[in-house]
This record gives structure tokens, C-alpha cells and sequence, in this order.
């Protein structure tokens, strides 16, 4: 039996996921949650097998709340589903540990074989994902990205310094850095231009 807690802010999906996993055979889910805060406290709480998470979910999203949960739990099996699966956000979650990629238009019984695959040990990327991950065209750096990122997200530079541990005019160089490579006239530009480029 495997054991799995499912993450997803979109409710409809989420419970049809429950309600059809253990249908596909030998696997129960211990708990859900709405969204990456949610996700990070039941996986602590219940020590599943496999954490399933959506990407993209309000306030704490899938990669905050992948690299909050790996602090505690560098172990963790974690099966990532996308519709929108940008480079650098593959690239980032790779680097995370993050074992497996499904696209969130899969079928539950893939997804359920997916997650069957992570719990044996081995990784599993959706051939659609993956091809996306290698197409890189981006001239960001990581720590440019994580800037931008938080700048999409509306936070301050004092705000981005605290959430990255960095000192607050690292971030405005970075920022800087960004839009010089954007050729945008604010940071809030450049997080859209990066963001349509699909590199966040």
C-alpha cells in the first residue's frame, strides 16, 4: 500500500484525485491540502509515501513549500503536477529533488502509476514536461529568478531580502541586473517580461 497526501488549490481536482486513486489500486490518501502552507504541515504530519503537490497554488507555492518540506524531510518522495511547466521552474524543482513530473491532464490511472513508480525508487518526467525542460533561452541567473519571483509575488526588496536570506542590496543588485537583461524600466516589468518568456 502506498501512502500519499494530495496538494492542489484547485478543490474539484483535488477531489476527484482522492476519490479516484484508491480506485486504481493500493493507495490511500492520508490527507489534502489547499495549498503550499497546508501541504508542508500535512506532510509533516502524516509521513506519506509519496507527496503529490500542484506547482502553481497561492501564497506558498510548490516550490516554497517543496523547499520548506525538504529541510525536514530530505527524504521525501514528491510527485509535481503542472499545466504550465516553465524551464527555470523544472530546472529549480530538479534541483529540489523533486522525483517526478506529471502533467495535470493526465489520467488518474497514469498518475496513479506514476506515483507507484516514485514509491519503488525510480524517477519519472511526462515526455511533454520534459522536452520543455530543456529549451533555454533564459539570461537570468537562479538568484535573479528568485528576485523576480518574489517581486511577482508583490513582496518589497526588503521584504525578498528576509524571505532569501540576502542582504537587501544584494537583491536590488540583482533586480538591477534583471532588468538590464530584460531591457524593462521597473522591476515589476521585468518579473512580466520574465514571466511571459516563460522562465518563472
Amino acid at each position: 500500500m502506498t501512502t500519499v497526501v494530495l496538494a492542489d488549490d484547485e478543490a474539484l481536482l483535488r477531489k476527484a484525485l482522492a476519490a479516484l486513486l484508491p480506485l486504481e489500486g493500493e493507495i490511500t490518501v492520508l490527507a489534502e491540502a489547499e495549498d503550499g502552507e497546508a501541504a508542508v504541515a500535512a506532510t509533516l504530519r502524516h509521513d506519506p509515501d509519496v507527496l503529490v503537490i500542484d506547482l502553481e497554488m497561492p501564497r506558498v507555492d510548490g516550490l516554497d513549500a517543496v523547499t520548506e518540506i525538504r529541510r525536514a524531510r530530505p527524504a521525501q518522495v514528491i510527485l509535481m503536477l503542472t499545466r504550465h511547466a516553465r524551464p527555470g521552474v523544472l530546472r529549480k524543482a530538479l534541483k529540489l529533488g523533486v522525483q517526478g513530473f506529471v502533467s495535470k491532464s493526465a489520467e488518474p490511472a497514469h498518475i496513479s502509476s506514476v506515483i507507484k513508480t516514485l514509491h519503488a525508487g525510480k524517477r519519472w518526467i511526462d515526455p511533454d514536461v520534459s522536452a520543455l525542460a530543456v529549451v533555454d533561452d533564459c539570461p537570468l541567473t537562479e538568484r535573479e529568478l528568485d528576485v523576480l519571483r518574489a517581486t511577482r509575488d508583490g513582496f518589497s526588496a526588503s521584504e525578498i531580502a528576509a524571505r532569501l536570506h540576502l542582504a537587501e542590496g544584494t537583491v536590488r543588485n540583482y533586480l538591477s541586473n534583471a532588468m538590464q537583461k530584460t531591457q524593462t524600466r521597473t522591476r515589476h516589468e521585468a518579473a512580466r517580461y520574465a514571466r511571459e518568456h516563460d522562465w518563472l
